[in-house]
């Protein structure tokens, strides 16, 4: 786990007397002339890099016949072979949901005249992998059991609350020492916390890899599909405004 904290600051003596702002980046006071306690405002930053525990893929059958009926039947018993080589392999139903199905006709052109190929039907699933350290497993059981593409690997947190609250604490202690360090600077000492803003940007879950296997590029590997998942970035950002004594 890696950390980066990262700060701004700025001070207003607001009695309607002086503002002192110490020399930064676009820092502003509030206006001299407006009631108040004197404060000092600090913006703080911090990062934190955590191993990802969750992971996610998609999975594909295509199917094509000549009607409708029987390019359904084919896809029906292809992914049904998908989910049970999953499910003998310890992954359990709930982890693996539809995310698209349809069944559409395929045309050609001929002279400049449409004329019907046949139907394609395709089932879409997403599985969740509870240990990123079987996403390679995964990628060979689906392109060995019929699975016709597989793609859109992602990772995630499984408490992604519990660390994003932790940046955030992070984030909020190093604003308040910023702004002991600029009160100190300016001959004073920070009160009571006024206010705390948070201005966090949430983090989204990190978007899908750039991997997409056929079935038969699945198959024609030998050795299990290496696949390393690294770190998720979680940052958080806070303004906090304290009284000065």
């Amino acid at each position: 786990m890696r950390r980066v904290a990262l700060a701004s600051v700025r001070i207003g003596v607001l009695a309607g007397v002086t503002a002192f702002l110490p020399a930064g980046a676009g820092a502003q006071a509030l206006s001299p002339t407006e009631p108040g306690p004197p404060s000092v405002v600090t913006t703080g930053e911090a990062v934190l890099h955590w191993p990802a525990d969750l992971a996610f893929l998609t999975a594909t059958t295509e199917t094509r016949a000549k009607s409708p009926r029987e390019a359904q039947a084919q896809n029906a018993d292809a992914m049904t072979a998908v989910m049970s080589k999953l499910r003998s392999a310890n992954f359990p139903k709930e982890s693996i949901r539809t995310i698209g199905y349809g069944v559409a006709p395929e045309y050609d052109f001929v002279n400049g005249r449409r004329q019907l190929r046949g139907y394609r039907a395709y089932h879409a699933i997403e599985v969740r992998v509870d240990d990123p350290n079987r996403l390679g497993e995964v990628v060979d059981l689906i392109g060995a059991s019929g699975g016709t593409s597989i793609g859109d690997v992602r990772f995630d947190l499984k408490d992604r609350v519990a660390v994003e609250r932790r940046v955030l604490a992070e984030a909020v202690a190093d604003a308040k020492a910023r702004a002991e360090a600029a009160a100190t600077g300016a001959g004073r000492s920070i009160g009571a916390i006024l206010r705390i803003v948070d201005e966090s940007v949430a983090s989204p879950s990190p978007g899908p890899r750039p991997m997409f296997r056929t079935m038969e590029a699945a198959a024609a590997a030998a050795p299990e599909t290496p696949i390393v998942s690294g770190d998720i970035e979680i940052r958080a950002r806070v303004t906090l405004t304290a009284s000065l004594k």
